[in-house]
């Protein structure tokens, strides 16, 4: 006789609901699998929005926003949120509701913002996004990732559109280390050229957030394919980079009027580069001395 396998525990925190969504994602159908990619990457706003909001935003009627929930052990929507309440709670600031109006201002077709208002907003988001930074990285993959390129020959570097000056930054800072550096900037369509230099055991920075950039990811699984390992910084566990990383790194950005800041995730490729210099106890050289 075969017994049915028992379910799995009902998750009580974020954490453990974003672990069960991972592990299930591939036998999701498609509805299900919007619904999760909605939750993994809007989670900072699931505890106010209402189960109608989220079917709106992922295109589907709200009886499918249900069932994901039972999907997931919980009794419906309502149970499920309660697991971003507390989250929620810690996050609410000055700022955020300063960006909250803005935006608000913005969709209602309003004419009267100045661009300092503009810029404000922005400053206020950006604040509040690092402010979220601490508690979001994952320290066990952060150090993997730097221990990746310490042992590292050769580091190739690959991100393209809103992700290229993140690439270009540590193309800039690797080149004080002895380390060296392959940058994929695609110049011309001719990436996969630019990779048969590649051999088994470099390793590869890619850096790419929804909607990803097709090049990207095509890099990433030819580079993963001839052996390389990849670091991927990335917004997403559900990320099709995530599949072929040794370490994913992943950052949340705020969005300010459809705009996606950089703050966060510039500050984290600055923070890989000044551990990895700790890590080979570099002795740093400003290329240029100011005149005095």
């Amino acid at each position: 006789m075969r017994i049915a396998p028992l379910p799995a525990a009902t998750p009580t925190t974020e954490e453990a609901l974003l672990q069960a969504i991972a592990r299930d994602y591939d036998r999701l159908s498609r509805q299900l699998k919007l619904i999760a990619s909605h939750v993994e990457q809007h989670r900072a706003h699931l505890g106010i929005q209402s189960v109608q909001e989220v079917a709106q935003h992922c295109g589907v009627q709200p009886s499918a926003v249900v069932r994901f929930a039972k999907h997931f052990g919980f009794e419906g929507y309502t149970a499920l949120q309660r697991v971003f309440r507390d989250r929620l709670a810690q996050q609410i600031s000055p700022a955020r509701s300063y960006q909250t109006r803005i935006r608000q201002a913005m969709e209602s077709g309003a004419r009267n913002l100045s661009s300092a208002d503009i810029a404000l907003a922005l400053v206020e988001s950006s604040m509040a996004g690092m402010q979220e930074l601490p508690a979001a990285l994952k320290a066990q993959a952060f150090d993997d990732a730097v221990g990746l390129l310490a042992e590292a020959q050769t580091i190739w570097l690959m991100a393209s559109r809103r992700s290229y000056p993140v690439s270009t930054y540590l193309a800039y800072a690797l080149q004080h280390t002895d380390k060296r550096v392959q940058h994929i900037t695609a110049n011309g369509s001719m990436q996969d050229g630019q990779l048969r230099g590649l051999q088994a055991g470099d390793v590869m920075i890619a850096i790419s957030f929804a909607p990803y950039a097709e090049e990207t990811v095509s890099i990433v699984r030819q580079a993963h394919a001839k052996g390389a390992r990849i670091i991927s910084i990335i917004d997403s566990s559900l990320s099709p980079l995530a599949r072929f990383s040794a370490s994913a790194l992943q950052v949340q950005e705020t969005s300010v009027f459809g705009f996606r800041a950089l703050t966060n995730t510039m500050a984290v490729a600055q923070s890989l580069f000044l551990a990895l210099a700790y890590r080979l106890e570099l002795d740093y050289q400003p290329t240029r001395v100011n005149a005095v």
